[in-house]
């Protein structure tokens, strides 16, 4: 009996030590991918288009082209080496901004696609470290959060270097990478030392392993229909998180929210926490199909809480600041399960050899096809709408078409799973 309490301690004490050290090494690399966003480059065009679209769009088209390379290079990574990878692909995002302060515009622009594309491929390295565990929902909750916690602390670094020490919007992403550079080299440090999963892990969630071209080509002819429903699903969340993401300062400024650097943590912070709190809970529930259906209900609430907080906005019913904060809780709801627990689950469940990378990396890289689609329509097309209304507009219908597609996908599961079942339990 003290032998099953020890290794339980032992047990919960790895899932505390990985949750912490992932979500800090993670936040540490946000400081050298999103901190431009905080800055509007005002009255700046190029050819007629505005500079910060340019910007966005160059750097989504770097993380979409990693996101499809990604699809072999993460299902493919091997355990050994990972640290070196995470800082040599950082330490070129970050010398990417050093060029960017010293080239002028427009030709700055390219080096947003140089720093795009490795922190692109971050994310499938960094959750290698976690997946496969009996808490990698309480983990992968803790990873997937630090990107909501990120994007409003860097915000914040980079807005407070603006007004505090007059740093040009030019030299401020360097300078928020400067912040966050010795702590990163920390915290992969410590992240290098997390157990690999035990033998009860592996029993429990399936051996986790690199993928052959076969096997992901065998995976996706398994599961062809329910894959393309979540891909469908992640790819609108991905469009519009990155679009509240990247134009936020610009809607808080439409809001009325001007020059107010703590904005951005006020309103992610809330939201990092309840998030933590519901993904994170799912480490109680053993069953693998429960847990995968679970997950499935979390995102029908999150497309119904960003739709209905949008309604009540457009109808004057709501607050800005609540608004910005509900509809952000409820495109995260969708969002967070598919990079935390939803693939991790859904391979535990049917015993697939295989490793989340790869179902990640697949969602993803058709969700920036999606988000830079976007950007790429309103300004080829001149969509004369500003952000707040494109945005608010474009997210009712998104939670409609949402919940839809997340019905079909709970039911294709649930009759694959009952399959499954029935298989196993029939004589041979």
């Amino acid at each position: 009996m003290s032998n099953l309490i020890l290794k339980k301690n032992s047990q919960v004490k790895v899932g505390l030590y990985a949750a912490v050290v992932v979500f800090l090494a993670y936040t540490m690399i946000f400081g050298f991918r999103k901190s431009f966003t905080v800055a509007t480059f005002d009255g700046i065009e190029i050819a007629g288009y505005s500079y910060k679209t340019l910007l966005v769009i160059s750097q989504v088209l770097g993380y979409l082209l990693a996101k499809f390379y990604g699809i072999k290079y993460i299902s493919e990574l091997k355990r050994t080496g990972r640290g070196s990878v995470i800082l040599i692909l950082t330490g070129i995002s970050w010398v990417s901004w050093l060029f960017f302060a010293l080239v002028p515009a427009p030709y700055n622009i390219a080096f947003l696609f140089i720093n795009g594309f490795p922190l692109g491929m971050l994310w499938g390295v960094v959750f290698s470290y976690v997946e496969g565990r009996r808490s990698t929902d309480f983990i992968g909750a803790t990873l997937a959060v630090s990107f909501i916690f990120a994007s409003g602390f860097v915000k914040s670094v980079g807005a407070w270097l603006m007004v505090q020490f007059n740093v040009s919007e030019f030299w401020m992403p360097f300078y928020t990478g400067l912040v966050f550079a010795l702590p990163l080299l920390l915290f992969v440090y410590l992240m290098e030392r997390i157990p690999p999963p035990s033998e009860e892990d592996i029993q429990l969630r399936t051996e986790r392993t690199a993928m052959t071209e076969e096997d992901r080509r065998g995976f996706v002819r398994e599961f062809f229909a329910g894959i393309v429903a979540c891909v469908l699903i992640y790819s609108f969340a991905t469009i519009f998180r990155d679009i509240r993401d990247n134009f936020s300062a610009e809607m808080w400024k439409e809001l009325g929210y001007f020059n107010q650097p703590a904005i951005f943590s006020k309103t992610e912070t809330p939201i990092t926490l309840i998030i933590l709190v519901l993904i994170g809970s799912m480490v109680l529930i053993k069953n693998n199909y429960r847990a995968l259906q679970t997950a499935h209900v979390f995102i029908l609430i999150g497309f119904a809480v960003a739709g209905v907080s949008t309604l009540l906005f457009s109808a004057d019913s709501m607050e800005p600041i609540w608004w910005m904060m509900l509809v952000g809780l409820g495109l995260y709801m969708v969002y967070i399960p598919f990079n935390a627990v939803f693939f991790d689950r859904l391979i535990s469940t049917f015993k697939y050899t295989g490793n989340v990378g790869f179902l990640i990396y697949l969602a993803d890289s058709f969700g920036y096809v999606g988000s830079v689609g976007v950007l790429f329509s309103k300004e080829i097309f001149k969509v004369q709408l500003n952000w707040v209304t494109f945005f608010s507009n474009s997210v009712i219908g998104l939670s409609a078409v949402g919940i839809l597609l997340t019905a079909f996908s709970m039911v294709y599961f649930g009759r694959k799973y009952a399959r499954l079942k029935t298989k196993v339990l029939s004589p041979a």
